[in-house]
């Protein structure tokens, strides 16, 4: 993400200061279709380090598909973990 420049940041700060009701709006078009809006695109969750024993085999299977291979581990986890909360659900 790039750096704002100072106006940017002066411009940011006195819209936070004003009451919503002042702000100019008009120039934004009203959403009518959301038909292809995705939920959840920019949500990043919080990550915590932790240190994880893996069997070998497990670990070069990961790695083989390349870079990436903790993210993987990651995506594999959150699969099973929602399966999970489906059937307990």
């Amino acid at each position: 993400m790039k750096k704002l420049t100072k106006e940017q940041q002066e411009e940011i700060r006195a819209l936070q200061e004003m009451p919503d009701e002042e702000i100019d709006y008009s120039d934004i078009p009203p959403v009518t279709d959301w038909s292809k809006a995705v939920v959840g695109r920019f949500y990043r969750p919080v990550k915590e380090t932790v240190t994880i024993r893996l069997d070998a085999d497990v670990l070069d299977w990961l790695k083989k598909g390349g870079k990436g291979y903790q993210t993987r581990v990651n995506r594999i986890l959150r699969a099973v973990m929602e399966q999970q909360r489906k059937k307990a659900a």
